[in-house]
């Protein structure tokens, strides 16, 4: 429900060319009737949406003209210039449909013209020259083929030059895509411009009528020999690795199209195409125009994914309806499935065995199509005992449980088919009683209820031999599916499966039984066991049906409820005291909350009267258990009809639970609250203009409520009562000292109130306005929520004054907000963290208001331009926050304990940032003003960070000051100065360090080394006082100014305007302020030790890369891919006097480099990834004890980054058994750093493997695999895995006497412990785990 707005369409108006205008000003008549008159009235106009209506004339005008038998010149040049016209519109744009639709109309007389015109103005467009218009020319080819007759006539008039220009558009645009190779955006377009060029190819071979004749095929022919041109460009396209996969697959499709069209005699088509997927081209018998366009196909060996993609075409671009092909269609549909087969074994990046998955389900379908007609041996080879069958079944139960979800859905249309499949080679057998499909029933219910492959593969099952025999094996079913929806992950799978059941069970009852008594069966069924769980159920298991499962039952069976109602009426009625418990009265109301929200009750009446008393809502609405008033409430806010009528009773009851409801401390809680009296709200709003409407006498029929006996009038009037009291009552909670959970619930209703009932202009009448209820005090107690110490409150008070109408001017003097703008400043230098935030708020609150000090106005210079007020307000802010922040930064350069006592920097800086993202800086006005501005903040960012970099950097910045009582801050100063130096460079782990023994602490040397210093200098306060700073206050301050400083540049990087060329003037940054910036990041992330530091460094830096990737500028989107060479080869060297981080688990190299390779672009190929995880995984291998092992702890930390990035999602995948392997190696190390950043990148690539734990079960298997599974997704570590098993067992063996154990033991029996057998496994699998039991047992 809400407010809908009508979306306006967007339409580019036609043009044309100087010379076309004449030609139709000389043409059009004095009374502009002819059609010269009405496409100059088209053309004049700005409006693309107006010109179709004039569009659409064109067609009825010509019907009407008198043609006498000869075509008038004015109507040829207005065809000539509509031919014109239409080819210079974008495939886009609206009008070219509406042109080509009206053109299909044409009068026969006229087609012949139109078609010389249109073909003429083709021809012109393929003689185009310039690589960069060939995609508008290609697009223009695609649109004549699309519905077009006209476009359709003049393609086939120049056929032959269409697919010569096809052939040199493809040629040139991979010559110009191979010297950009490094720019992404320009590849990614030119990329774009082949994959239209291969798609409009091959709609030309299925569309041109030519192509169904054999006239073209002699080899003399232009068209054979631009054909022959084509699949040699579509072979190289297949094979080529540096395409987008999208552009080799369709090579697929385009390669096995041409070669059928081509191919003669068209019988022995299934036989080349097989000997192709094979390798078993014999190239004496193959064609010589074969041999020479795709002799990379006939004589290499191919990369598994062009064979895939052949696969692809073959299923995709053969006739395999009725058994076309005969016996040699059936062989190559064999060995199609035996080459994916093959493949499946090999790939294992994630996009390839996406379009695998695709690709084995297309294959089903195939086998479908063939099968309805095919002979008895093919049927023998597809039953549900073959073998080809048995490997279908074993990829369904290994990729049932894939991480990719599009995968998994895959397997569900695989196993669908392949029932289908069996049931088509069944010889008249009965279904139920079939081996096969009782074996398959038998093996599925044997299953634990927590694999998600389950639940599908079962519901293909009941459709396909009903439920009636599933429930014979066991009648529980529907008990124990509802069981598992405690569990969130498998809620979606356990809904779909038992409405798959309940709806085929009905059906099958219908079917059986003539007279009504059926309903109570399925009811016993189907209803009982769900009232059970919504009585008796946890928490979670309830809300999961009632949201999952319940609307789907009430949906299909509306007559339930009643049946539902009955019982839990008598259950609450033989229950005394039923508010101490949630059960049946919760139940209640969830299932009416549910009917009434689905519009299973006509109206709220009926529910009442009929079906539940007052009392018992009234009981809902104040019961001890949360989710039971929830779902009261929703009974009384939600309906299926946005303008239902809210009853005045209905009013009463809600602002009886607002009185009560509030303050709960659940988040969940009070956010559905809000949700729900939103929804309410929005009734109220859209059923009050269908009032205002019958009131004004505008609508004919009366409310559909029955409730509205009353005047509009009334009702009217009672919702303004309603919301004006409902406004007190949420104004009365946020007094002084309210709770926050209060505020929030309180703040987020006004907030939805304040949303919900706009401020209009013009004749909308709106019922109520939270602005004629703010009075002055209101107005100051959302102020004052500035104040509070939580963040929620003050965004949530700031954007409902936002939304008022009301200003600060009408309630507050200029001396208030005066006091207001000082308040702020004095606030954004405090030392309490907290109170910068309030001094951003209220800043912000100033300049939206349009309220910020006249003194400041002088500091802006009166530009030319007209610049928005709160941009101009901004601006003004931001100078005066820089000026104070100059003065902090000169102060703390001279003494950062002084600093971090009286002025820590951080604030200001704060305040800025949030001043600036509250802007539209992509289209800011005073861009004069701003260049000095943003220069000042870059400079002043630079000299922070310069302050503060020595704590943050220092080896140990948790502790540099003593926590003693000595206030000589110059001793103290110097103490830091002493201790800051870096301790864990890499010669930490080079050189021994040698502890001095002696105790006491030599002042007379640490006085001689401050004899500059005046050590009498005490750190006073902005009132004088003496402060005692302590460790911790510098450090807050330096961490939180590194913080603040880090989030700036981000905000400036991502927000303004970069300068596409260094010498342009119109961005806010130049290519070398990129630079630095980028430069900064690198700076902090690589050499500072506090991780809060770095963190927030990397904020600023992900959001600084993700902006130079899309930047048009190629020396700035080169940048991340240098830094990152860069910094691999700093990780690579030992030396000792680099400055990386070598203990902290690395610090912030990891975060530099997934900041890096985060951003690169996700439809390409990934190269920096692939590249850099493998110089990751073999630095990370065991190394010689003469060489460092610094690289290898690097190393090591930077995978476990990668690994739990959730954004390189199945990206890192392929590199899992490599990281595992280097894990469970490492554990062996003798250096405790190495065994130590092993340990953590193992405990990481179970949590990818097998998922977030999700419970404290350790023997769930909710986070386990069957050993099939986890060793067909990683084949490798099969072999490693036995063979290091087998050294841990032979080391326990040893007669050695010593009590250790193996290093790896322990990780090799925590993989091992996470897979379980499964009942699917066949008892031949090359991956068993029976070989693994020996060593275990050992």
């Amino acid at each position: 429900m809400g407010l809908k707005k009508k979306r306006e369409m967007q339409v580019a108006a036609l043009t044309v060319h100087h010379q076309d205008l004449e030609t139709l000003r000389s043409f059009a008549d004095v009374e502009g009737k002819n059609l010269a008159s009405l496409l100059l009235h088209c053309v004049q106009l700005k409006d693309g949406v107006s010109q179709i209506h004039y569009v659409k004339q064109i067609v009825p005008l010509l019907e009407k003209a008198d043609t006498n038998g000869v075509c008038d010149p004015a109507i040829q040049s207005c065809l000539d210039i509509l031919a014109g016209i239409y080819y210079s519109l974008s495939l886009k744009n609206p009008l070219k449909k509406v042109l080509a639709s009206s053109l299909n109309g044409l009068p026969e007389f006229f087609q012949t013209e139109a078609i010389h015109s249109f073909t003429s103005h083709l021809e012109e467009e393929l003689n185009t020259t310039d690589l960069y218009s060939y995609r508008k020319v290609v697009d223009n080819i695609s649109s004549c083929m699309e519905n077009f007759n006209l476009g359709r006539a003049s393609v086939n008039n120049l056929l032959k030059n269409v697919l010569h220009f096809l052939q040199k558009s493809l040629t040139e645009i991979l010559e110009e895509n191979r010297k950009f190779a490094g720019n992404h955006i320009v590849q990614t377009q030119l990329m774009n411009d082949l994959l239209v060029g291969i798609r409009v190819s091959m709609t030309l071979v299925q569309k041109v009528q030519d192509f169904q004749e054999n006239l073209w095929k002699a080899s003399s022919s232009p068209i054979w020999q631009s054909m022959c041109g084509l699949l040699g460009i579509f072979t190289e396209f297949l094979s080529d690795g540096d395409l987008l996969q999208t552009i080799q697959s369709t090579s697929g499709l385009a390669v096995i199209l041409f070669v059928k069209t081509m191919f003669q005699p068209s019988e022995n088509i299934p036989e080349l195409i097989s000997s192709l997927l094979l390798h078993s081209v014999d190239c004496t018998r193959v064609p010589e125009w074969l041999m020479s366009s795709c002799r990379s196909l006939c004589c290499a060996d191919l990369p598994g994914s062009a064979l895939l993609f052949l696969c692809q075409g073959t299923l995709a671009m053969l006739d395999w309806q009725n058994g076309g092909m005969g016996p040699s269609g059936e062989a190559l549909l064999l060995d199609t499935v035996h080459v994916l087969f093959t493949l499946s074994s090999q790939i294992k990046e994630s996009t390839l065995e996406m379009f695998l998955s695709r690709i084995l389900a297309s294959w089903t379908n195939s086998a479908i199509h063939i099968l309805e007609s095919s002979s008895p041996s093919l049927k023998d080879s597809l039953n549900g005992n073959s073998s080809i069958v048995g490997r279908l079944l074993e990829y369904v139960y290994t990729h049932w449980e894939h991480p990719l979800d599009a995968l998994r859905h895959q397997t569900k249309i695989i196993f669908r088919n392949l029932l289908q499949i069996h049931r088509l080679t069944m010889q008249g057998a009965h279904l139920v009683t079939d081996p096969f499909f009782l074996g398959l029933t038998k093996s599925l219910l044997r299953l634990e209820w927590h694999i998600k492959g389950k639940y599908a593969c079962l519901g293909c099952l009941v459709e396909c031999i009903g439920i009636e025999h599933i429930l014979a094996i066991d009648n529980t079913i529907p008990s124990q599916i509802l069981e598992v929806m405690g569990d969130q992950s498998l809620v979606p799978y356990a809904s779909d499966l038992l409405e798959t059941m309940f709806k085929n069970h009905k059906n099958h009852l219908k079917a059986q039984t003539a007279d009504i008594t059926w309903i109570d069966q399925w009811h016993e069924t189907w209803v009982s066991p769900l009232l059970h769980i919504l009585c008796e159920g946890n928490l979670d298991q309830k809300s999961y049906v009632i949201d999952y499962y319940l609307p789907k039952l009430l949906n299909y069976s509306p007559e339930s409820l009643r049946y539902m109602v009955k019982i839990l009426q008598t259950s609450i009625d033989a229950k005394t005291g039923s508010c101490g418990s949630r059960g049946a009265l919760g139940a209640l109301m969830a299932c009416l909350r549910t009917a009434r929200a689905h519009g299973h009750l006509q109206s709220a009446t009926d529910t009442w009267e009929n079906l539940v008393s007052s009392a018992r809502i009234k009981q809902g609405l104040i019961h001890q258990h949360c989710q039971v008033r929830i779902d009261t409430l929703g009974l009384l806010c939600e309906s299926s009809r946005s303008t239902e009528i809210v009853s005045a009773e209905e009013m009463q009851w809600i602002q009886f639970f607002i009185m009560y409801n509030l303050n709960s401390q659940s988040p969940g809680v009070r956010q559905q609250i809000c949700s729900l009296l939103k929804k309410l709200f929005c009734r109220i709003q859209e059923s009050s203009q269908v009032l205002y409407k019958v009131e004004h006498g505008k609508s004919k029929h009366e409310p559909e409520n029955g409730l509205t006996k009353e005047q509009p009038s009334v009702s009217l009037q009672q919702y303004k009562n309603f919301m004006s009291s409902t406004c007190n009552s949420l104004f009365e909670a946020l007094f002084p000292g309210s709770s926050y959970s209060t505020r929030f619930s309180a703040l987020t209703i006004l907030g939805s109130i304040a949303e919900v009932f706009p401020v209009l202009e013009g004749r909308v009448q709106v019922v109520y306005q939270l602005s004629h209820d703010i009075d002055a005090d209101r107005f100051q107690t959302l102020i004052e929520c500035f104040t509070s110490t939580f963040e929620e409150v003050k965004t949530l008070a700031f954007d409902l004054l936002m939304k008022l109408s009301v200003t600060a001017v009408q309630f507050q003097d200029a001396e208030k907000l005066q006091g207001l703008f000082e308040a702020a400043l004095e606030l954004s230098t405090s030392t309490k963290p907290y109170d910068c935030v309030t001094a951003s708020y209220l800043l912000n609150f100033l300049i939206w208001q349009d309220v910020v000090p006249s003194s400041l106005h002088a500091a802006c210079s009166a530009g030319d331009k007209p610049a928005a007020v709160v941009e101009r307000n901004t601006l003004m802010v931001i100078k005066c926050l820089i000026e104070n922040l100059e003065e902090d930064v000169s102060q703390a350069e001279n003494s950062l304990l002084q600093a971090a006592a009286s002025f820590p920097m951080y604030g200001r800086v704060h305040c800025v940032t949030r001043a600036l993202q509250k802007l539209p800086l992509d289209s800011l006005q005073l861009l004069s003003e701003w260049t000095p501005v943003v220069e000042k903040l870059l400079l002043l960012s630079y000299r922070i960070s310069a302050v503060v970099a020595p704590v943050i950097q220092s080896s140990s910045p948790e502790g540099l000051i003593p926590m003693d009582t000595d206030s000589e801050s110059a001793s103290r100063l110097q103490v830091i100065l002493n201790e800051i130096q870096p301790r864990d460079t890499n010669d930490y782990f080079n050189q021994a360090k040698i502890l001095r023994e002696c105790d006491n602490f030599d002042l007379e040397d640490l006085n001689a080394s401050v004899s500059n210093i005046d050590t009498s200098v005490d750190i006073k306060g902005k009132e004088g006082k003496t402060y005692d700073v302590t460790a911790q206050m510098v450090l807050v301050c330096c961490w939180r100014s590194m913080k603040e400083v880090a989030l700036l540049l981000g905000t400036l990087c991502q927000l303004l305007p970069m300068q596409p060329m260094p010498e342009s003037s119109d961005g806010l940054l130049t290519v070398e302020q990129v630079k630095e910036i980028g430069d900064y990041f690198k700076q902090h992330l690589l050499q500072s030790r506090h991780r809060g530091a770095f963190e927030l460094a990397y904020t600023g830096f992900v959001k600084l890369t993700e902006i130079l990737n899309r930047c048009p500028n190629v020396n700035l989107q080169r940048l991340p891919e240098q830094w990152l060479w860069n910094v691999l080869e700093e990780v690579k060297c030992s030396d000792p006097s680099s400055k990386l981080c070598a203990t902290r688990r690395s610090a912030g190299i990891p975060f530099y480099i997934q900041a890096l390779l985060a951003s690169e672009p996700k439809k390409g190929k990934m190269d920096l990834l692939k590249i850099t995880m493998k110089e990751l995984i073999l630095l990370a291998g065991p190394t010689d004890n003469s060489q460092s092992t610094v690289p290898q702890v690097h190393a090591l930390n930077i995978l476990r980054a990668l690994f739990r990035d959730t954004r390189l999602g199945e990206n890192v995948i392929p590199f899992v058994a490599d990281g595992a392997k280097a894990a469970i190696l490492g554990f062996t190390s003798p250096v405790w750093a190495v065994r130590n950043s092993s340990t953590l990148l193992f405990s990481s690539l179970i949590t990818r493997i097998f998922g977030v734990k999700q419970g404290k079960d350790d023997h769930s298997k909710t986070n386990r695999m069957t050993g099939r599974e986890f060793f067909s997704r990683f084949p490798e570590l099969y072999p490693f895995l036995l063979k290091q098993l087998e050294a841990v067992a032979d080391t326990v063996d040893s007669d050695m006497g010593e009590p250790d154990r193996h290093p790896s033991m322990f990780l090799l029996l925590l993989v091992l412990e996470k897979l379980y057998p499964s009942p699917m496994d066949g008892t031949s699998s090359a991956l068993s785990m029976a070989p693994f039991v020996p060593f275990i047992m050992r």
